[in-house]
């Protein structure tokens, strides 16, 4: 389970939006979709999700209806509060989404559809564990409406993969993959990299075998270390080494020379696409600032710079619905230096960077330096744009650092 909630304000419990919220129906609106249900935990794993032995009175099979009242429920919050748009972007993350049945899945995603509609092309994504992916879940998903699947492939070496708790058989990437590609799905696969015990050959056996799966989209991830994991206290009890730093640089620069050499292009720091029309639009939908409202326990949503996240536990979840109460148990409006600070953080990600003029008008002379010091692309800033260069991805906390301190 995911560690504490933030702090924040109290909720109201009919979910209703401040009347000086400052809307905007220009800006774009997704939906993300929270499965918080797997078999097993992966020790690196600090997502709110549970195991059947966790859950406590809450039920898979009801999940569904249980997450469409929340839609019911913010269909009625946007549209009170005029906030209410079609969908640009819908994700299904998890969890294991795919862990419930296709047609709840399904459901769940008609829903919503029938609540906001969806924009023209949307994107829809569902994150899939390569073991409970068939040609007949695809072709549900497909009917359904689902244009993407995100297939969790993480490595394709098998003491890699024991490293991280991750239990699918390697030989189910690909059947996987290619049951989407047979049906028409975008496929993107994720990656992590820096697990205990992997070597820099290692990484580059996943590489190979993720490009030879011919995906439209790849994730790669550096192993993060949180609190509270099995994996954490693994490192604390000396049973497995700390992630090496300058080694997971070396698997970072080797991943993006082996990538662009095949055609794909980077554009966000752990994220390649084949070209501009396979990023994944929801993502950037988060990087950019649009708006969203997170469906399920522990998710968390924004609307024109309003925060709130829902109470973690998927009993208490179904509890507050089931009162017809929101499930929201905080809420946030961050001050304008948070904001900002969230902004640089976010956008400086980004292949296009973030714009000079974004930055306070004290630190822009700090951008020399950054070029001076070889992380930040002298052409794109001549053009006003702060664009990180290989060098400055791997630096990118410490640059965010000096924009912004």
């Amino acid at each position: 389970m995911a560690g504490p909630l933030p702090l924040g304000d109290p909720a109201p419990s009919d979910g209703r939006l401040p009347a000086d919220l400052p809307v905007d129906r220009s800006v774009p609106f997704s939906a993300y979709l929270h499965v918080p249900f797997c078999r097993v935990r992966c020790g690196y794993c600090d997502f709110n999700t549970y195991t059947s032995g966790e859950l406590r009175g809450a039920r898979q099979d009801e999940y569904a209806d249980t997450l469409g009242i929340e839609i019911a429920l913010a269909r009625r919050v946007l549209a009170d509060a005029g906030a209410l748009r079609p969908m640009d972007t819908v994700f299904f993350g998890g969890g294991t989404p795919t862990l419930l049945p296709a047609g709840d899945l399904a459901r769940m995603l008609d829903a919503a559809v029938d609540a906001f509609g969806l924009s023209d092309g949307a994107e829809i994504t569902v994150e899939a564990n390569p073991d409970t992916v068939t040609p007949d879940v695809v072709r549900t998903l497909v009917d359904a409406g689902v244009t993407r699947l995100s297939v969790g492939m993480q490595s394709a070496v098998p003491h890699v993969l024991a490293a991280l708790d991750r239990t699918h058989q390697p030989e189910n990437v690909r059947t996987a993959v290619e049951a989407a590609k047979d049906a028409g799905l975008a496929v993107s696969v994720d990656l992590i990299y820096g697990a205990p015990g992997e070597a820099l050959g290692d990484w580059e056996a996943s590489l190979d075998a993720a490009l030879e799966l011919e995906p439209d989209h790849i994730s790669a991830y550096a192993l993060i270390i949180e609190d509270g994991t099995k994996l954490a206290r693994q490192i604390r009890r000396g049973e497995v080494p700390t992630p090496d730093d300058d080694l997971q640089a070396d698997m970072y620069e080797l991943a993006d020379s082996r990538l662009a050499a095949a055609g794909f292009e980077w554009y966000e720091l752990s994220n390649w696409a084949r070209s501009s029309e396979q990023r994944s639009r929801h993502n950037l939908a988060y990087w950019r600032g649009s708006d969203w409202w997170g469906f399920g326990p522990g998710a968390h949503s924004h609307v024109a710079g309003l925060r709130w996240w829902n109470v973690k536990h998927p009993a208490a979840y179904a509890q507050r619905l089931a009162a017809s109460e929101s499930p929201a148990a905080g809420t946030e409006r961050p001050d304008a230096q948070a904001h900002l600070l969230e902004r640089v953080l976010l956008e400086s990600r980004l292949a296009e960077g973030i714009a000079v003029t974004a930055i306070p008008a004290q630190n822009r002379t700090k951008v020399a330096g950054l070029i001076a010091d070889g992380m930040v692309d002298p052409a794109a800033a001549l053009k006003g744009r702060i664009r990180l260069t290989l060098k400055g991805r791997l630096l990118a906390d410490a640059v965010v650092r000096e924009l912004t301190d």
